[in-house]
């Protein structure tokens, strides 16, 4: 295996959380990254992080640009393609959820701009970074599912659906793109230490529910993301197509975090 040096890559939310840890991966390995996110001194301070820890001879650089947008889609794909007229990994990493709470309350446009998020923006990407990837030999995209992609999570539906139809999309564009020598699998991350959880991993009730539903019981780093996507990436996985890699502590095993416990009083 020769590893990634010189390959190039495109980390969309890639300013923040996991995205920036596997951008951060992949630069101190040698490849050339591209993070693409909506606000520019997020991506500026984040691209600065990527540098200290790149690889000698690598580019790292940021273009602003909403996921859920097809032109802002093909312009990031399009300015990460530019150190080698090529692109060889995509980690389609922007997602989250704008809707929290029960079905029978749910604000319909939060509940749709949640799916549009996840499902519409994880295809956007797959589709402009696959076209550039099959005119040039191939390449590995991978996609950010979750557990709750499988595993229900009391309160966000929205979440859990748009995780769900990832893994389907991804499912049939291995199928699709497999031909052209392009691999399209995801992770699927249980409880991460990032910014965006920062009202779960600092205690509570919540937490020692995510904990009492893993097997090994601890909140995941993002370096433990980043590892998983760098091996699906990479050519270490060149047999592996289709595929969605569970980091979660083993929480897939059980049952899904139960977010009411946020509201009843108990954290």
């Amino acid at each position: 295996m020769t590893g990634i040096e010189g390959f190039t890559a495109l980390v969309t939310g890639g300013g923040s959380g996991i995205g920036l840890g596997a951008a951060k991966r992949f630069a101190a390995d040698g490849a050339h990254v591209t993070i693409c996110g909506r606000t520019e001194d997020k991506l500026a301070a984040a691209t600065d992080q990527i540098r200290a820890v790149a690889a000698a001879g690598v580019r790292v650089q940021h273009v602003v640009a909403d996921v859920t947008v097809e032109p802002d889609v093909a312009h990031a794909v399009a300015i990460a393609s530019e150190p080698t007229d090529g692109l060889d990994i995509l980690f389609a990493c922007a997602g989250g959820s704008l809707h929290l709470g029960p079905i029978v309350d749910a604000d319909a446009a939060a509940w749709r701009a949640t799916i549009d998020l996840n499902i519409a923006g994880t295809f956007l990407s797959i589709k402009h970074a696959a076209e550039v990837m099959a005119r040039t030999g191939g390449g590995s995209i991978v996609a950010t599912s979750s557990i709750a992609g499988t595993n229900t999570h009391k309160l966000m539906s929205a979440y859990c659906v748009g995780k769900a139809g990832i893994e389907m999309l991804v499912k049939v564009a291995a199928d699709e793109l497999g031909a052209s020598n392009i691999r399209v699998n995801a992770v699927q991350p249980g409880l991460v230490d990032t910014e965006l959880v920062s009202f779960i991993t600092a205690g509570g009730a919540l937490l020692d529910d995510y904990h009492q539903q893993m097997p090994v019981s601890r909140v995941g780093q993002v370096d433990d993301i980043a590892a998983a996507v760098r091996y699906l990436a990479g050519p270490e996985s060149s047999w592996v197509t289709g595929e969605m890699l569970a980091v979660d502590g083993g929480h897939h095993l059980r049952r899904g975090p139960n977010y009411e416990l946020l509201f009843n009083g108990e954290r």
